[in-house]
Order: structure tokens, then sequence, then C-alpha cells
């Protein structure tokens, strides 16, 4: 065979190659699991725009949030599941990856985590001391928990100031409900809702990062008095709630607030498209919760909110990594932010909502980990668990928050390691 005919012969199959390889990338097509049932449409919009730049298709299928972790859990324990799995942080992916059911990745499969804060990827990393050195996922969001406010139904109730310290926060939710308006639409029904009312205004009292820093370490308890303190501060919101308050759950308290009934509702940033989705006229604004003295610095809680992850035991590796660099980068992350009008995890992501901006620069301010989330989900009994479900006790008048405070700290050190030194 001369050598110019084997060279051809060589071109033509390295062509078949290549061409072949196009095919099966035009022929794959990702799964994508996840919880968020109301983001449906955008993250429909996001694989047609991926397959018009890759041509790799992306079926994204969410449950709801209740179902999501048993499905999600399930499948991936039977080595089956999607390719992309929408993980929680922390101690959610913590669990999955320790399990071995996570594709680790690092700044060579998806170079854009490397501009993430040290903080974000803690939220992607697993629990055991193999685990915790690698990275699981790329963080999609982060949330920040606060005050809400109706303009219009504080101008009904005749406040023409926001108060500046806890105590006249307070007052004036006295004067609002003085006038037969409910002053905070929040209520003891959902236990989550509980623990993010905590979130708010447990900081100012406990201390923030100082004591956070300590009980991660050990050094401190939570029996210490600032956090019983917290722990009472919150439940003396209940005087401020609706009436029969303990039927109020997350949906009832947010009808409340975008119906302009209530005056005031803790909660957090993924709130915001909700609220204006609801009623696009809704006149409202956010504030941290205030300090305890005025002038003083106030805190807000912040987590990340979850990852996008990969099953370990994808067939579409390549494929999945190219969809997880795309979901890394400021082209995505500023179309999750204007869209969802959500604080998207991407560096350098700017928000158009003028809400949404003023949350992000008071989590850059005055930002705290939101501390049972963040350090304390990562086994059974949960930090959470004990914490939230103590306080809608206490909401119902049983027990007391030194109680509740001993709980907390009995129930971690069964299995946090600082605890049992």
């Amino acid at each position: 065979m001369k050598p110019l005919f084997r060279w051809s012969l060589a071109v033509l199959a390295l062509a078949g190659v290549v061409a072949g390889l196009g095919a099966t990338a035009q022929n794959t097509k990702l799964t994508f699991w996840s919880w968020r049932v109301e983001d449906k449409d955008f993250y429909n919009d996001i694989g047609k725009q991926f397959q018009a730049k890759t041509g790799i298709g992306v079926e994204f299928t969410p449950y709801t949030n209740a179902e999501y972790p048993t499905v999600i859990s399930s499948a991936l324990a039977a080595g089956a599941g999607p390719d992309i799995v929408h993980t929680r942080a922390y101690g959610g992916l913590a669990q999955l990856a320790d399990a071995g059911y996570l594709l680790p990745i690092d700044a060579k499969s998806v170079p854009a985590i490397a501009g993430y804060s040290s903080s974000l990827m803690s939220a992607a990393r697993g629990f055991t001391p193999e685990t915790r050195k690698r990275v699981y996922g790329v963080p999609f969001a982060t949330q920040t928990l606060g005050i809400f406010y109706n303009k219009t139904v504080l101008k009904r109730a005749g406040i023409t100031k926001l108060p500046e310290s806890w105590n006249e926060f307070k007052t004036v939710l006295a004067q609002i409900k003085d006038k037969g308006i409910i002053a905070l639409a929040n209520g003891g029904k959902d236990v989550a809702v509980v623990e993010q009312m905590f979130g708010v205004a447990g900081p100012q009292f406990y201390g923030g990062n100082i004591f956070r820093d300590g009980v991660t370490k050990g050094t401190l308890k939570f029996t210490d008095p600032l956090f019983v303190r917290a722990i009472r501060e919150t439940v003396n919101l209940k005087e401020y709630f609706p009436n029969n308050f303990m039927g109020i759950g997350e949906n009832e308290g947010r009808a409340l607030f975008f119906t302009d009934q209530a005056a005031f509702i803790i909660t957090g940033s993924w709130n915001i498209g909700f609220f204006r989705a609801q009623n696009p006229k809704l006149d409202f604004g956010y504030m941290p919760a205030p300090p305890i003295s005025k002038g003083g610095t106030p805190m807000v809680s912040t987590f990340a909110d979850g990852n996008y992850s990969i099953n370990s035991k994808t067939k579409n590796r390549d494929a999945a990594l190219k969809f997880l660099n795309y979901l890394a980068s400021l082209e995505f992350g500023q179309q999750f932010t204007t869209q969802l009008a959500q604080a998207s995890a991407v560096p350098g992501v700017k928000a158009k909502d003028p809400i949404l901006q003023e949350v992000i620069e008071a989590r850059q301010l005055y930002g705290t980990p939101y501390i049972m989330l963040v350090g304390f989900r990562y086994n059974t009994p949960t930090g959470s668990e004990l914490l939230r479900n103590g306080i809608q006790k206490l909401f119902q008048g049983q027990g007391t928050p030194e109680q509740v405070a001993a709980d907390v700290q009995r129930g971690l050190a069964t299995w946090y390691a600082p605890f049992q030194k």
C-alpha cells in the first residue's frame, strides 16, 4: 500500500471517529433531578440554551420539597438516579458524599470553583476525615435571613420610621398590634420557619461569629446564658403573631404579608421573587434584625442553599462535567439572579432587583453563619431538629429556654466530637 494512500485512510478514519463523537454528543441527554418545582421553566430554558451550545440535552425533573430527599437517596443507593443531582448544602450533601454517591470535582475539572469563597465551598464537602478534604458540587445560591416590611401596612398603622434597636422593634410591633393590625405574619406551625425566626433574632443575643466559633471548637456550649437569652427573645415574638398562630405556617404567613394584612414577616431572601410574583404591586423592603442597642452592628444569618453535583455512577461523566462548568459560569449565574430574584453563588453576579441587592450588601457587611444548618446538621439528632422543635414547644407554653438549650447540648454531644471531650 502506498504511503499517501495509507495516510488518506488514516485521515478518513480519524474523521469518522470525530464524526462519531459529534453524533454521540448530539444524542447525549443528561438527567437532572431537583426539589425546585417552582423553577422548572427556568431550568428547562437553561437546558435548551446548553443544548444549543453543546448539542447535549438536559431533562429537568423536579420533585416536591418534602419527597425529594427520599427519592434521590433511594435512587442513588440503588445505583441509579440522575446524572446531575441538585444537592442540599452542608449535612444534606455530606450524607450523599460520605456514602460514595457523588463524584468529587476540583479546580481542574471545574476551574471556576477556584474563585468561590472557602465558606461557600464548605457547603459542598463531606463530613468524614476523607470526604471533608474533597468537593462534591458547585454551590448554586446564597440565602440571607431577615425582616421584610410592608410599606403599605406600616403607613396604615402610622409608622413612619423603621426601628433602630431591638426594643424599638418590639415597641413598633406593639403599636401596630394595638391598632388591630397584624404586626408579624409568622406563626409556629412550620418548624423550619421557627428556626428561621431564631436565625434572625438569635445572633444579636448569642453574639454571632464569636459564639459560633466557640461552639464549633467546643470551647463554648449551647447552655451558655447568651444562647438561652437568644431563645427567650425569639419565643417572646409570639406576642405579636396573628391569632391562632400555631395554625400559621409559611404559606399562610406569606399570604398575610403579600396581601397587605401584616406589617412584617421574618423569612429569607428566597421569598423576594415569590412576593413579586404573587403581588406585583407589593410595596415592601428589607431590614436586618435591629441590634440590641441603637447604633450597634446588626447581624444577619446567611448560608449556601445547595449545590449542583454529579452522580458517581453516571454514564455521561464528560457531558455532566461540561454542564457543571456551565452552571458555574457568570453567564448562568447572572440569569439565575435576574430571573429568579435570588443571589447566585457565582462570584461577580450583580442583582438588578433593588431589594435583593440590599440583601446581598447586608450579607457582605453583617453576615454570620446560620448556626445549626452550617455546623450541626451532619448527624442525628441535628441541631436544627433539637432547636426548632424545642422552640415550637415553648410557643405552646411547654418547657423553658434553659431546658431547650440543655436538650440541644445533650443531643449534639451524642455525635459531635468537640462536645465529647
